[in-house]
Order: structure tokens, then C-alpha cells, then sequence
């Protein structure tokens, strides 16, 4: 059985540890603010997490940009050359219009090499729930599963992948074209918390809004109890947009009122997403039952 590579890109939010333990590639995405444009590494090189969010707490607009197909040109390529083939698993096509390059670049490509695989897959999810994905592809390769195999699994079950977030600030989600201005104004005014889900075209929409931090963090607690489904390979991720105070306390709250055996893995939010929700927003990502919220219908 040929081998395959798996790669996606900075809004996954896979740190180093996870992307070498699972044998997991990206292709970094790239923001800028300033006039200045920096790689959105995973590992928080050039920006540290601190100064990223401190830059938008400061006012700052940071603008982020998608893969592009020369990128995924090269990686693909390279990969090619190497004799694997390619599992490339994107961000959500809601958020990003990276994955059409890549299946732009894998038509391209696979008229010069008929003879390769190359499967990309519109993830409709962002942040951890594209990474938890990913891992999860990498453990059915590692199970000895083929490409189709793999493919087939991540695309019948991504609607699975449940994020329940909750943002700190409506302010960054308007600037974003998240929310209406008057949203934000009357949201901020009365400490309205929105509970943002990935709905089933992968987009964000704010489902509920609760008065509250302590509040909204219950909230979703209920949320995801209603929501998660006991599979062998659950995990949950919290990722914050450096308020690990708060992400500590979620935690807690989650293992008391919704399943004290969960595996509760703590990430950061990355830039890609991050400039979008802003500082304080979290984030919870696992498996439950199938989406069904279309927010294009129910608003």
C-alpha cells in the first residue's frame, strides 16, 4: 500500500508536540497588521501568543490571508516527488477560500501525475476541530486504513466535530463582519456573551447569547452534555485566545457537570481564527451527534 502524507494549514492550531506525535504537516497560512506580514506558524515564533492578543487589545486590526495555490503547488509536488500520496484536510471554505486553491492545484496536478492520489477535503470546521480531525486521520493510517479509507471516515463524520464557543468581546466579531455593529454595542453595554457553533456549512453562527461569563460557561457545559456522544477515540479541546484562567475553570466545570472521565486537553486559539474573536474568546471542540443547524435557515 502506497504511502500518504497528511497535511492542513495554520487554522488548525496543531502544536508541535501533536503534529510530530501524529506525523501531521501544514501549510502555514499568513496575517498582517501594520504593514507587516508575518507567517502564522503554529508555534508562535515570530509573534508570541501575548504580544499577538495584546496587539488586538490594544486596537490593533490584524488582517489574515488564505493558502495560496503556489503553496500548495509546491508542497503537493514535493510530496508527489517523494512517492506519497495526499490526504490534505482545510478549514472550513465558510472561513477560508483556501481549500478551492487546493482543489484547484490537485486537478493541476494530478493531469501531470496521473499515476498519484490526492484527496482534499473541506473540513467545515476551524481551530482544534480541524486539528481533532486530523488526528483522527492519522490514527486510522496508522491503523493501516488507505487513503480512500481515511478520506471517506473524516468526510461522513466532520459534521460530528461540535464546537461550542463562547466569545469574550463582540467588538472583534463585528470588526470581522461576525456581527452588526448595534450587536456589539448593545452586547457590550449589557455583558452579553454569544455562543458561537460550526453550523452545518461550516460556518460560525452565534446560536444563543447569555448574560455572563460564570453563566455562559454553564451554558455550554449543558451544550455539550446534550451534544457529545461516548466513541473510543473522544477527546475535547479547549482553545483559548490567551485566557487560560478562564480555559482552567471551563475545564473544571466540564469535568463536574458533564463527564469526570473526559480527556480535556487545554490548546491556544491561533491567529487565523484569533483575529477574527478576539482575546478572551474559548472555544470547545469533540465528538457528539450529527450538525444539523443551518444558520443560513434558522436566522
Amino acid at each position: 500500500m502506497k504511502k500518504f502524507i497528511i497535511i492542513t494549514d495554520s487554522c488548525s492550531d496543531l502544536e508541535k508536540e501533536l503534529r510530530d506525535q501524529y506525523d501531521i504537516e501544514y501549510i502555514p497560512n499568513t496575517y498582517s497588521f501594520d504593514g507587516r506580514s508575518v507567517v502564522a506558524d503554529l508555534d508562535w515564533k515570530e509573534i508570541s501568543v501575548k504580544e499577538f492578543y495584546d496587539l488586538m487589545r490594544n486596537g490593533t486590526r490584524i488582517l489574515t490571508s488564505q493558502v495560496t495555490a503556489n503553496q500548495y503547488r509546491e508542497v503537493f509536488e514535493n510530496a508527489i516527488k517523494e512517492g506519497y500520496d495526499i490526504l490534505s484536510i482545510s478549514c472550513s471554505s465558510a472561513l477560508s477560500s483556501g481549500v478551492k486553491a487546493s482543489y484547484l492545484i490537485r486537478d493541476e496536478l494530478l493531469e501531470k501525475y496521473p499515476e498519484a492520489k490526492i484527496i482534499c477535503i473541506d473540513s467545515l470546521m476551524s481551530c482544534s476541530g480541524l486539528g481533532l480531525l486530523c488526528i483522527r486521520a492519522s490514527k486510522l493510517r496508522s491503523e493501516g486504513k488507505t487513503i480512500e479509507e481515511v478520506a471517506s471516515w473524516v468526510e461522513e463524520n466532520k459534521l460530528n466535530m461540535h464546537q461550542e464557543a463562547v466569545a469574550d468581546k463582540l467588538i472583534y466579531l463585528k470588526r470581522a463582519g461576525r456581527v452588526s455593529a448595534a450587536s456589539a454595542f448593545f452586547g457590550g453595554l449589557l455583558n452579553i456573551k454569544p455562543i458561537i457553533i460550526s453550523d452545518v456549512r461550516g460556518r460560525n453562527a452565534a446560536v444563543e447569547k447569555v448574560k455572563g461569563k460564570k453563566a455562559s460557561f454553564i451554558r455550554l457545559c449543558e451544550r455539550i452534555k446534550e451534544r457529545i456522544t461516548n466513541v473510543d477515540y473522544q477527546q475535547v479541546v479547549i482553545g483559548h485566545a490567551d485566557c487560560l484562567e478562564d480555559a482552567l475553570e471551563l475545564k473544571e466545570l466540564i469535568l463536574e457537570k458533564v463527564d469526570s472521565s473526559l480527556n480535556v486537553r487545554i490548546s491556544y486559539i491561533g491567529p487565523m481564527v484569533g483575529a477574527s474573536v478576539g482575546p478572551g474568546t474559548m472555544g470547545v471542540y469533540f465528538y457528539g451527534v450529527e450538525e444539523t443547524y443551518d444558520s443560513e435557515v434558522n436566522n
